[in-house]
């Protein structure tokens, strides 16, 4: 993979300690409110306004994914543009492909992701990374850290949507918290902390906080219809990216194949309850996940060969209305 070093591309390997996969922190950390006062980080200036900011995504990754499902359940799509990167990531990081998949960039006219950010930064150093929220106004990105974009999303533009759905009600955001302090680590970023292991021990130890993660969640499904109750909130939809990739992808390519979501009877249902939320099923391209996963990381498939299966069926039906709730 790439990284920007001081405005300059180079080719730079995954970070690892003894063998882990180190995750690097989001550096653009603004934050959109409703009337341009900071946010809990970055600075101020960032009001809400419909047709102001744009969004550039990539449909195979999760972290952009749950971008795309935020905007899409809060009926942002004409307050919010965006752009489609291509699935495939090679030497030249994420890029506007139309060939293979993008959408193009229509709003700078870019070829590639990291041109974006040198328009921001000239001098940028570090990841070029999606999801990106990007201020036309100012011409500059705003925030490129996933659960502050959504949560920019689920409140900040109220004003511009008839949606008034709050994913992150002060009623439950001590427990959205505590789950999100349990799934973030062990199974959104433990996938990759098993598929990018370089060492056999580190490889076991994040494999077995991943499958002892999803089994407490399997037992909290048991209880209730989602994560935090009988109430859909950001913790599921946080959950959510990583279950629907999890069996097409996660369960051979990272070999995190002590079982698959299909096994758990309370995930694999709790996921297609989720999936057939509507709106969601448009936003999910298994054809795009399996293409960027499968083809960008050779050293974890050399061939590039994207697999046919396996069959999945999100659209079968589900026992979670047995929890009685609205959405």
């Amino acid at each position: 993979m790439g990284v920007l070093v001081d405005g300059v591309w180079q080719e730079q390997p995954r970070e690892t300690k003894d063998g882990r996969f180190q995750r690097p922190a989001s550096k653009i950390r603004n934050w959109v409110t409703p009337d341009g006062s900071p946010g809990p980080s970055g600075e101020a200036g960032f009001a809400a306004e419909a047709g102001r900011y744009h969004l550039y995504v990539s449909l195979a990754c999760p972290w952009a994914h749950r971008t795309v499902i935020f905007r899409k359940l809060k009926k942002l799509e004409d307050v919010i543009s965006l752009s489609v990167v291509a699935p495939y990531m090679g030497k030249d990081g994420w890029t506007f492909d139309t060939a293979n998949g993008s959408t193009g960039d229509a709003v700078n006219g870019k070829s590639k992701l990291s041109e974006i950010y040198l328009i921001s930064d000239a001098c940028y150093s570090g990841r070029v990374s999606v999801p990106v929220l990007w201020d036309k106004k100012r011409r500059t990105i705003v925030n490129n850290e996933s659960p502050e974009i959504i949560r920019m999303l689920n409140s900040a533009f109220d004003a511009f949507t008839s949606v008034k759905t709050d994913y992150y009600p002060p009623a439950l955001r001590a427990e959205i918290d505590r789950i999100n302090d349990l799934v973030y680590p062990n199974i959104n970023n433990g996938v990759y902390r098993s598929g990018f292991a370089t060492t056999q021990a580190a490889y076991e130890e994040a494999f077995r906080a991943l499958f002892d993660a999803l089994d407490e969640i399997e037992q909290r499904l048991a209880q209730h219809r989602y994560l935090a109750g009988n109430t859909l909130t950001e913790a599921d939809w946080r959950l959510f990216t990583t279950l629907v990739r999890f069996d097409a992808v996660y369960y051979s390519h990272f070999k995190c194949n002590w079982r698959r979501i299909a096994d758990y009877p309370n995930l694999s249902n709790y996921l297609r309850d989720l999936y057939q939320v509507p709106g969601v099923a448009e936003t999910t391209s298994l054809d795009q996940i399996k293409r960027h996963y499968y083809s960008s990381m050779p050293t974890l498939n050399p061939s590039g060969i994207v697999p046919v299966g396996p069959e999945l069926d999100f659209t079968a039906p589900h026992d979670r209305a047995k929890f009685t709730t609205p959405r």
